[in-house]
């Protein structure tokens, strides 16, 4: 019999040793700090948002880690999931999967635990603030303004009321944009290959080809994973589609677009405007900021749509319990 569970001086059985091992979590990216608190006794965090850009100390970080936290930038590869013999766990801060190699994950039988829905208001509200400012056009007119100018004329533009809002994919985050693009008088309208074929959408016009929706949306907000068969979908072609005037919103994945393409629809006045949150390359390196250069009503931003104050502690709250649920489910040994 083991000594831990022999009977006492009364004839008790003693408890098992408690665990006394912590749970090891590794975090690359930032998150809100608050959080890290959830985890509480029998974690060890080590929490350096500089390892998604030091890969050396990444992947020694990771010897022992029980657990990988991450936004978009760390790449969970091969190399990366070699170095963490013991890994369980990767939680993601945010939803998009594409920077993770799931299949070794799974072949790993490693948990990934996206942040689902923590987001979603934030994105969401992101697309109806670009697509009213660049419907509207009355922005960017400090240096004008202050030189003494006063162009009015030039900056009389549209309204969102009344407007097509198309959507290019209808998961949770293009459900939120519908929610309040209807309460600012807009029509709706959607494509989804993914949505059973009968599905009825109520009050949404539901287009069976992405050519159709490219042709009747106003404004255009991309809602799709980034996978071989959407990478590029978003071409010279396609763009060529869309009603002239219209404007492209993309917190998506950068991969989604055709940045120089985009670019060239802008300067030929062919679109009316773009927002870009995500890009091919992140950061942006030298040649590819190069393609915007001289780009008229273009918004771009580092991909801070899902990364507000409050939608931030979400996520990291939600990840922090996804991590630690997952990490709890079986005792270690």
């Amino acid at each position: 019999m083991d000594a831990a569970q022999s009977p006492d001086r009364r004839g008790r059985r003693k408890p098992p040793p408690e665990n006394t091992t912590p749970h090891r979590v590794v975090i690359s990216e930032f998150m809100d700090e608050a959080a890290l608190e959830r985890f509480g006794a029998g974690f060890s965090i080590t929490y350096a948002p500089t390892l998604v850009d030091d890969r050396p100390a990444l992947l020694n970080a990771l010897a022992e880690a029980d657990a990988l936290i991450v936004r978009n930038r760390t790449r969970v590869d091969v190399d990366v999931l070699a170095a963490a013999p013991n890994l369980r766990v990767v939680g993601r801060l945010g939803v998009g999967l594409d920077n993770i190699d799931l299949e070794t994950c799974a072949e790993r039988g490693i948990t990934v635990c996206p942040a689902t829905g923590a987001n979603t208001l934030s994105v969401a509200e992101y697309v109806i603030a670009t697509a009213m400012l660049l419907r509207r056009g009355a922005y960017n007119a400090n240096a004008a303004m202050l030189a003494g100018d006063w162009p009015r004329n030039a900056l009389i533009g549209g309204e969102v009321s009344g407007a097509v809002m198309g959507l290019f994919g209808f998961g949770g985050i293009a459900r939120a944009v519908t929610a309040r693009a209807e309460a600012l008088g807009m029509q709706i309208a959607a494509y989804d290959p993914h949505l059973p074929g009968g599905a009825v959408l109520t009050g949404v016009t539901r287009h069976h080809t992405a050519a159709a929706l490219l042709a009747n949306a106003d404004i255009l907000s991309l809602h799709v994973p980034l996978t071989p068969q959407t990478r590029g979908i978003i071409d010279a072609p396609a763009l060529a589609q869309m009603k002239p005037g219209a404007i492209l919103i993309n917190t998506a994945r950068g991969g989604v677009v055709d940045e120089a393409a985009l670019a060239q629809s802008l300067r030929s006045g062919h679109l009316g405007g773009a927002a870009l949150d995500v890009f091919e390359s992140e950061p942006l390196t030298r040649e590819a900021a190069a393609v915007f250069k001289d780009t008229p009503n273009l918004i771009l931003t580092p991909h801070i749509a899902g990364v507000t104050r409050p939608g931030n502690i979400r996520v990291s709250d939600m990840t922090v319990e996804n991590v630690k649920t997952e990490l709890l489910k079986t005792l270690r040994v």
